[in-house]
């Protein structure tokens, strides 16, 4: 009996349509069909030419869609070879990178393909892939450690969606003074308060968490310039410049959300306030009420907003020009995971708001759509920790919004193995931020 062939990894939708579009623009080019998943890298290399006009030009938008339906054929021969997969990743330019099963190898096919267009030489694709190729035989046969891949639980696009993903978010308040002094501070400076703060934590830290703060920020600190300001090297790690900003500068926040759960749930619920009234419903709503629809959900979808929030912009509550940078030397950052937020346009809401008031509005919504769709109320476990969980981050936002004069109001994005370390990390913030923490140039 013939084998079932492997489910296919998805590939995102945009990749795809570059993809087909290239292969399409392909074949009429050359007269024929060609084969993107087959082609040696010189022959791709040659009719990607031609229809570029000449040479690449990386800010040329129908450039870059070449680029996308290359790097598509790029990830398509990963997946063939290594059962690569793409996850989601806001922190790549295409909005998902390619990981691989075996071992935690992460690609921006997008990104190669940029670079290697670039330099003229697309033949690097090859040379990437002998790379990979060599990293996942050391791996499956052991290297210097035999067997040491045997029995281990293949990685899933979860798996590199949960380390890589930055897909959580919170809201720090930093003190703008310390954000400038940690950053302006030379990293082997900081590399020894950091050090210091590990061993006196209260409660003490567990040995593998403190050895892995260690290895995370001691010793990346450590392999900087030590001559040099953290921020004058912030393009080399910015996300050690953004993680020590909010271990020693931050002085008020939030708990960590999804960000979905932010833009959904949480902030459409400020803007909304504590509505009297609800309009009326449509036949869909109140169907959807019966198949089971979380009150909270419909609330947020149905019920206006008493005050108005940007139609686009962040998380649909900020303006573009409503954000900016935490320090000035983040500007050299691609992708930033923390930046400033004016708080202005939150701020009156954020003070009239009253997690009680908000609850039974929702209640309240709730007793209404069950009479319109002839349904009892039955809260359920799920809709209950929903708005617990959406009153409490409002909570911490009123608090770190109202109450902290002269802070940064920041957004701070993170991953979820991020989220779920940031009861320790808080330990260590406390430990750095301690009377005996002098930083010095």
């Amino acid at each position: 009996m013939a084998q079932p062939a492997p489910q296919a990894h998805p590939v995102p939708q945009h990749v795809f349509q570059a993809q087909s579009q290239l292969a399409a623009a392909l074949a009429q080019s050359e007269g024929q069909s060609f084969d993107l998943l087959k082609a040696p890298w010189a022959d791709v290399e040659k009719a990607v030419v031609k229809l570029l006009g000449g040479a690449f030009q990386v800010n040329r938008q129908e450039h870059q869609a070449l680029a996308l339906g290359v790097a598509g054929a790029f990830a398509a021969r990963m997946t063939a070879e290594h059962q690569a997969f793409w996850f989601p990743n806001r922190d790549s330019p295409e909005g998902a990178t390619l990981g691989f099963p075996e071992a935690i190898i992460m690609l921006s096919p997008f990104g190669a393909v940029m670079d290697a267009l670039g330099q003229g030489k697309l033949g690097r694709l090859e040379e990437l892939a002998a790379d990979i190729r060599r990293s996942l035989g050391q791996v499956r046969f052991g290297g210097a450690n035999p067997g040491a891949a045997l029995g281990q639980p293949k990685l899933a696009p979860a798996d590199y969606q949960r380390l890589f993903d930055p897909g959580f978010l919170q809201f720090v308040v930093l003190d703008p003074n310390k954000t400038k002094t940690t950053l302006e501070t030379k990293p082997d400076v900081l590399a020894r308060d950091v050090k210091e703060a590990l061993g006196r934590t209260q409660p003490p830290l567990p040995p593998e968490a403190k050895q892995q703060f260690e290895g995370q920020i001691v010793t990346s600190l450590q392999r900087l310039e030590a001559t040099k300001s953290l921020a004058d090297q912030v393009e080399r790690a910015p996300r050690l410049a953004e993680l020590l900003a909010h271990m020693v500068a931050t002085v008020g926040g939030t708990g960590c959300a999804p960000e979905e759960f932010w833009h959904e749930i949480v902030l459409p619920l400020l803007f909304i306030g504590v509505p009297q009234n609800f309009p009326p419903l449509d036949e869909d709503e109140v169907q959807a009420f019966q198949q089971g629809a979380e009150p909270l959900a419909l609330f947020v979808d149905v019920v206006p907003h008493m005050q108005p929030a940007p139609e686009e912009g962040l998380l649909g509550a900020f303006e573009m020009t409503e954000i900016g940078l935490a320090h000035p030397a983040f500007a050299r950052v691609g992708a930033l995971r923390l930046i400033q937020i004016n708080p202005e346009r939150i701020k009156p809401l954020l003070e009239q708001f009253d997690p009680d008031k908000t609850a039974d509005a929702v209640r309240r919504f709730t007793k209404y759509v069950a009479e319109k769709a002839g349904k009892p109320t039955e809260e359920t476990p799920q809709g209950k920790e929903m708005l617990q969980a959406a009153m409490m981050l409002l909570a911490d936002l009123k608090r770190a919004g109202t109450t902290v004069q002269g802070g940064q109001l920041c957004l701070r994005r993170l991953t979820e193995a991020e989220a779920a370390s940031e009861q320790a990390l808080a330990l260590v913030r406390r430990a750095l931020q301690g009377g005996r923490i002098i930083l010095t140039s």
